[in-house]
């Protein structure tokens, strides 16, 4: 048979710790204030025995985390610096596309060159023959 929302709970049981819990510390009893104050005093003395070692080495750097749109936002400028440069992938690549280009023009021109010289070559010879 299904129940309801609410559900009885189970009370009356409690559980005693033993004197041997209490001074092994084991016990499931909340500690008493006196505790509690000696602890606080404990974790307080090694906080300023910390804080003592970081004023020594208080000179040096923090570095800061940035946020994901300042992250965003340098390695921006640092692509666009990179891509001036010549530096980047796609740079690199352009910059060889390029100088293959320079390159086959280059030859394109000296064979065209080459060509021009053989055909005054020949015009020459053909009006040495026809006028000799």
């Amino acid at each position: 048979m299904a129940r309801g929302k609410s559900k009885p709970k189970r009370t009356g049981q409690r559980t005693f710790s033993s004197i041997e819990e209490i001074l092994a510390g084991t016990s499931s009893r909340p500690p008493t204030f006196t505790q509690r104050e000696a602890k606080y005093k404990e974790e307080e003395s090694e906080y300023e025995e910390e804080s003592d070692n970081e004023t020594e080495f208080s000179h040096e750097k923090t570095t800061t985390e940035l946020s994901r749109r300042e992250r965003e936002e340098l390695g921006k400028e640092r692509a666009a610096e990179q891509r001036e440069k010549g530096k980047g992938t796609q740079a690199r690549k352009d910059l060889e596309r390029l100088a293959l280009m320079r390159q086959e023009r280059e030859e394109a021109a000296r064979k065209k060159e080459e060509q021009k010289a053989v055909k005054e070559q020949r015009k020459a010879e053909a009006f040495l023959l026809v006028y000799s």
